[in-house]
């Protein structure tokens, strides 16, 4: 079972023999509700990055470049998927540009599987150390430091 509120949505790219363009985020975008901070999120190679849990924000998030894995635990006890667990790769070789949204109260960690990638992240407030939770191990997963 897939965790309810995360989406996976392609985005539409325009070639150019000069380099592709992508389109990213428009206020258009049913997903977009307000702009509160965007930051730049780097992974090393075979480094894990997580556990995190915004408790009042998602995130609209895109691989800019490298090859990672989203490991996702639903941590809402009222959802449907309560506790289940998804795993999404994105991979910036790939024709498939996607944005990943991830709602506010599910675990998530990045793990990247090259040597370096970086992805994007826009929330809808600015970010705040109250507003997100930090863990080591959740379930049976443990990140080392």
């Amino acid at each position: 079972m897939k965790i309810v509120g995360v989406k996976l949505i392609k985005k539409k790219i325009i070639e150019n023999k000069k380099g592709n363009i992508i389109k990213f985020v428009s206020t258009k975008d049913s997903f977009f509700k307000k702009f509160g901070e965007v930051y730049f999120n780097k992974i090393n190679n075979n480094k894990t990055k997580g556990w995190i849990f915004h408790k009042k924000t998602n995130c609209i998030l895109s691989l800019i470049y490298g090859n990672v894995i989203f490991h996702l635990i639903d941590g809402r006890k009222e959802s449907k998927s309560y506790n289940k667990e998804n795993k999404i790769r994105l991979n910036s070789n790939s024709k498939n540009i996607c944005i990943l949204i991830i709602p506010k109260r599910v675990w998530f960690s990045i793990s990247s599987r090259e040597k370096d990638s970086l992805i994007v992240n826009i929330i809808e407030k600015v970010h705040s150390d109250k507003e997100v939770f930090k863990k080591n191990k959740i379930k049976n997963y443990f990140i080392k430091n």
